[in-house]
Parts: structure tokens; C-alpha cells; sequence
């Protein structure tokens, strides 16, 4: 019998993403967001929801891009920190360590640090309760070449995300590999 817990943002789990921007003057911010997902694949598009009272809502709104710098576990701490701080009052980068670094394709920095990058154009914003969804096609993908497979594409376990748990309020990181998509089902195909 299952017991009822009530409505919550209770998906497990999240990703721990940490969103780049610059503001109004140019100066680099991040912040982590875990209220996020591939939501299309032509063309290739994420979402994050972001609250209006953070200063990358309004960078977002003015510059019409962002990146998505993926952490890999060793950066726990650094990520933790930029969701706890506002780039309101304070240079995330400088403060966690982090390198700023300018991407090539849109109006937005990125973690120099973290294996994986998805640089993003603003497609189109979704305004939901406390939330306002903003939709960004990637328009390039940068990894490092020690996060990548044979096949020339990010591995996950090589990427190493952090993965969040909304109802703990925990950090975990990947486990074992269960098996290939598309694959390990077709046993129960009839």
C-alpha cells in the first residue's frame, strides 16, 4: 500500500546545474538551479526555472542567453555555494575559485572548471506560479576530451554530475551501470 505525501517537488532526482550569466554592466554571475531538463530534441532545447528575485532572472531577460555548466562531483562545494549566495552582492567566481570563461557563440559565461557545457539562446519564457521557465536552444555543447567516450560524446560517468534529492535536501553522485537504453527492456518484448 502506498501512503500519500502530498504535492511537492518531489522528482528524483534533480540536476545540479549551474546557470551562467552576465548582468547589465557585463560582469560575470552563476548560479545553481535544479529545477531543470532536456525538454525537446529538434531543436535541441533545455529548461530552468528560475524565481524573479534572482539576479540571473533578470540577466536572462535582458541578454537572451545562457550556458549550463555541469559539476562533476568534486565540485560539490562550489556548486552548493552558488545557489546559497546572490550575484547581487557578490563574484561567485572569484569567491568559489571558478574561471569565467567567455563563450564564443552566445551573450553568457561558463564555468571553465566543469567537463560539460551547453551554451544556450533564449528560445522562449513560461511563466508558472512562483517559477518562470526559460526555454534555450543549445546551440553548441563543449567537454573536455577526458569526459568523452570512444564515439567522441559525453559519458556519464566520466561527466561524473551531481545529482540532487529535493526531499532530503542531499547531494548524491552517479552509481553502477544497469544496462543499456533501449536495450535491457527488450527481454520483456513479446
Amino acid at each position: 500500500m502506498k501512503k500519500s505525501v502530498g504535492a511537492g517537488t518531489f522528482a528524483m532526482p534533480t540536476p545540479v546545474w549551474v546557470v551562467g550569466t552576465y548582468d547589465e554592466q557585463g560582469k560575470p554571475n552563476i548560479m545553481t538551479a535544479a529545477w531543470g531538463g532536456i525538454c525537446c530534441s529538434i531543436p535541441p532545447c533545455l529548461a530552468v526555472s528560475l524565481q524573479k528575485p534572482r539576479a540571473t532572472y533578470d540577466n536572462i531577460i535582458k541578454r537572451k542567453a545562457f550556458t549550463v555548466s555541469i559539476p562533476s562531483h568534486e565540485y560539490a562545494a562550489e556548486a552548493d555555494y552558488a545557489g546559497i549566495v546572490s550575484g547581487k552582492n557578490v563574484d561567485k567566481f572569484s569567491a568559489a575559485g571558478l574561471t569565467a570563461v567567455k563563450s564564443e557563440l552566445v551573450d553568457a559565461p561558463y564555468v571553465g572548471e566543469f567537463s560539460l557545457i551547453l551554451e544556450c539562446r533564449l528560445l522562449h519564457t513560461v511563466e508558472i506560479g512562483v517559477h518562470t521557465q526559460f526555454i534555450g536552444e543549445i546551440v553548441d555543447v563543449k567537454a573536455d576530451e577526458a569526459s568523452l567516450g570512444e564515439n567522441g560524446l559525453p559519458v556519464l560517468a566520466k561527466v561524473a554530475p551531481i545529482l540532487f534529492s529535493p526531499p532530503e535536501r542531499e547531494y548524491y553522485h552517479i552509481g553502477q551501470q544497469l544496462g543499456q537504453a533501449f536495450s535491457v527492456g527488450l527481454a520483456l518484448k513479446k
